[in-house]
């Protein structure tokens, strides 16, 4: 298995020696010193509650670092959790049930681009997503993609290898219509061209 790289963020040298601890026993983790975290694949960040200062970190580090974070902490609402998943914080575990097994589990499922959340919290977070989407995307015409009804039929047919005017002849739309339709997509989207707009809609799951 490849090595993952760890850094270690602890309010104190006893939590940060406990956790380090816990790493120290995986022969496919590396916990690298303070001064080394730009090499991180992993940033471990333990703290008793998500506090102003803890989340200005996590945002400090989501935008110098970029890597994936497991969050070890004692308590954490539904506005935290969601202010933790935008700082990239993909595995939460509560301090009274780490254990080296778990910590290590929660460091490679991050590093594999995977999450690790208690069921509460999973709960928390769709019931979270279930309001964007009837509150916020469904009445503007969007899905969890970003994306329209009218711009994934285009999408779709733009898949298919469709032209414009091919495309306005399947929707009953004008080509003025659906240059417009991709211009929108792509300028919202920061897309760079209808290769890059397909290949979204593609990774997004909507075509």
């Amino acid at each position: 298995m490849e090595q993952v790289d760890v850094s270690v963020h602890a309010p104190d040298p006893l939590t940060h020696a406990g956790l380090v601890s816990h790493l120290r026993t995986r022969s496919d983790i590396t916990v690298l010193r303070g001064e080394d975290r730009s090499r991180s694949k992993v940033l471990i960040v333990a703290a008793e509650r998500l506090t102003a200062d803890v989340i200005a970190m996590l945002r400090l580090a989501a935008s110098e670092v970029g890597v994936p974070v497991v969050l070890v902490a004692d308590e954490i609402s539904e506005q935290e959790l969601l202010i933790a998943v935008e700082c990239r914080v993909v595995a939460i575990m509560p301090r009274a049930v780490v254990t080296a097994e778990r910590l290590a589990h929660s460091v490679l499922a991050a590093a594999s681009g995977d999450g690790v959340l208690p069921p509460n919290l999973v709960g928390e977070l769709l019931k979270h997503v279930e309001r964007l989407q009837r509150d916020v995307l469904t009445p503007n015409g969007l899905n969890s993609s970003g994306l329209t009804a009218r711009e994934i039929d285009v999408l779709r047919l733009m898949a298919d290898g469709l032209d414009t005017n091919e495309i306005a002849d399947e929707l009953c739309y004008s080509e003025r219509t659906v240059k417009n339709v991709i211009y929108g997509l792509n300028h919202r989207l920061k897309l760079r061209n209808r290769s890059h707009a397909v290949a979204y809609a593609v990774r997004s799951g909507v075509i």
